[in-house]
């Protein structure tokens, strides 16, 4: 686009995102300006809490724990997002804000998606807080009526310190005496309804909340400052990254995988997430390897029964635990070391990595196996989730497993309940661009204006019919090209287009030439490029100069091609008779990157 059509569409989509980032300001403002509570600064028995951890705290940890308890100490409600991979110790962090909250007499509410995660983390709160008066309730389905009523009765009381709980936690007849800090772990499995049911709990409390992958929506307000943000990158000691496998299903490649594990004395997760047929997909294991002993446990399991099957495989009674996706949150059994994922093409990425993240939980060497049905064609979401987790495989890939999740489904609706939203129309770079653009002119900040350079050059660039013919698959490759902004973003663009779709005809050649020529144009103050008959004129910003010694450089290299123009700004004329397009093309790639010192002078 020109440089006015390119202003008016900026206006237009602006206008559209002004209305909601208005009303993002305003929550936000809401918060900065309740009076939130102020803890004091550490106790004795703070310092004596973290020094009894028994593992020695990696810096990432220490970082966020000091981040998260200066927040605390604010008097402004704290809303912090503890990014972390599995297995990295969120849990420790969280347990130091939740005892320095609980010191000043303050309740603390600690919500977890699953069960058996609630049933763990409440077993981890008593061991690491024996010894100091600190009562603690569990709220899931695995307590009986009277349990539950006896706990909610008593945190209404103010007897309860920590409560741990499932969706329980958000009924209407869960009542706090003075709730001061909110705890979510697995964020990205509770819904934007559940959280903010909580947040009304209490307006003016602390929020912190736990995610390996946080959902889009999440990790977008944090990336564009809506929400603070801590992560934690050091890997653990004595771990190994687990081996990632993405096949086809067969019967001999989930055959040998479990023995692989059985003979070493380990055990193996075998994720089948239909509960309708997941005993009959327990006999086809059992039949497979007639010798191993295969447990089931799924959702819809009454409570003792699931309690018991899991206790038994946490005691080894169980070789293979067929189950479904109830494992996926904060499982932790440091002997089960291979899963196998069947039908895996179903599943969301951060799903994906969170099962892969049950296992690889000691030192022994992990593998992970994600399939899918036999001659089966993915969908293009599902290819590109399939090939995200298998890239992904090195320590502390959870942030860049959310970061490409954002990229694949869009970030959302920021305020309201879907997933998907304005971002999928206007690509995710425009989007952030225009989000940051409104929310500092909204905050009175300056702005400074993008410099957009138009180019118009009689030069076929563009994808045709032939080579991507699906339009929401040519329309996500033009948005990839528009987001080029530097040679390297070129050359990976143009790798994934040859690798999807097969070499690239001359006129998509032409269109990826052009973007790089775009992106040199934005960093060497070239405001336009033209095209008048056998003529390309080259105009750089006003208040620029072009340097003789560069001008008379490129004269004697295209031998009297280039002319210095005449007008306000300044200008070269390139006369481009008799040239290819594509020799057009690589002289004015060359001729931009050589004015270099135009973008010096834009700068100062």
């Amino acid at each position: 686009l020109g440089g006015s059509e390119w202003q008016k569409v900026k206006s237009r989509v602006k206008e559209s995102i002004q209305r909601m980032a208005i009303e993002l300001l305003r929550l936000e403002a809401i918060r900065e300006s309740q009076p939130g509570y102020g803890f004091s600064k550490d106790t004795v028995w703070q310092k004596e809490f973290e020094d009894a951890f028994k593992y020695e705290e990696t810096p990432d940890q220490l970082k966020a724990a000091a981040e998260i308890k200066g927040d605390m100490e604010r008097a402004r409600p704290m809303d912090r997002l503890l990014c972390g991979d599995v297995g990295y110790g969120k849990t420790e962090v969280a347990l130091r804000a939740v005892f320095k909250a609980v010191m000043e007499s303050k309740q603390v509410a600690v919500l977890v998606p699953t069960t058996i995660l609630a049933q763990q983390h409440y077993n981890t709160f008593r061991e690491r807080f024996a010894g100091y008066p600190i009562r603690i309730g569990l709220l899931n389905r695995f307590c009986t009526p009277s349990e539950q009523e006896a706990v909610i009765e008593a945190l209404t009381r103010g007897e309860v310190d920590v409560v741990i709980g499932t969706h329980r936690l958000l009924s209407e007849d869960v009542r706090f005496k003075d709730l001061g800090l909110l705890v979510v772990d697995e964020e990205q499995r509770f819904g934007v309804g559940h959280k903010e049911r909580v947040k009304l709990l209490r307006q003016n409390m602390d929020v912190l909340t736990l995610s390996a992958t946080p959902i889009p929506r999440t990790l977008h307000m944090s990336l564009v400052g809506m929400r603070d943000m801590s992560t934690i990158e050091t890997p653990p000691e004595d771990r190994f990254p687990v081996q990632t496998y993405v096949a086809e299903y067969s019967d001999a490649l989930v055959r040998d995988a479990i023995y692989r594990e059985t003979s070493r004395g380990g055990q193996c997760y075998y994720l089948f997430n239909r509960v309708a047929t997941i005993e009959k997909a327990a006999s086809r294991l059992q039949a497979l390897a007639p010798d191993i002993r295969v447990g089931v446990a799924h959702g819809q399991m009454r409570e003792d029964q699931l309690e018991s099957i899991m206790v038994a495989f946490l005691d080894g009674e169980y070789d293979v635990l067929c189950c479904t996706t109830i494992i996926e949150s904060g499982l932790d059994i440091p002997n089960v070391n291979t899963i196998i994922v069947e039908e895996s093409d179903h599943l969301g990425l951060a799903q994906l990595y969170q099962l892969r993240g049950r296992v690889g939980r000691s030192n022994r060497l992990a593998y992970a196996y994600f399939l899918y049905r036999r001659d089966k064609v993915l969908t293009e979401v599902a290819e590109k989730r399939l090939s995200a987790i298998r890239e992904f495989t090195e320590f502390g890939s959870g942030l860049k497993i959310a970061l490409r999740d954002l990229e694949i489904r869009g970030a959302g609706n920021i305020l309201g309940p879907e997933q998907h939203g304005f971002i999928v129309s206007v690509g995710f770079d425009l989007y952030c661009q225009l989000l940051e653009e409104t929310i500092k002119e909204l905050k009175g900040e300056k702005v400074d204006p993008q410099p957009e350079p138009s180019i118009e050059l009689a030069i076929d660039a563009y994808i045709s019919d032939g080579y991507i013919f699906d339009p929401k698959l040519k329309i996500e490759a033009y948005q990839r090209i528009m987001a080029i902004r530097d040679t390297a973003g070129a050359a990976d663009v143009e790798e994934e287009l040859a690798d999807r779709y097969g070499n690239l005809p001359r006129p998509v050649q032409n269109l990826l030439a052009i973007a790089r020529i775009k992106s040199l144009c934005r960093q060497n103050g070239i405001n336009s490029i033209s095209q008048q008959k056998d003529r390309v004129i080259i105009k750089a910003w006003p208040g620029t100069r072009l340097p003789p010694d560069r001008l008379m450089a490129l004269q004697r290299k295209y031998k009297g091609r280039v002319t210095p123009g005449t007008g306000k700004s300044p200008s070269i004329t390139f006369r481009v008779s008799g040239m290819r397009p594509e020799e057009v093309l690589d002289a004015l790639e060359d001729m931009i990157a050589s004015l270099e010192l135009l973008a010096t002078a834009i700068t100062k």
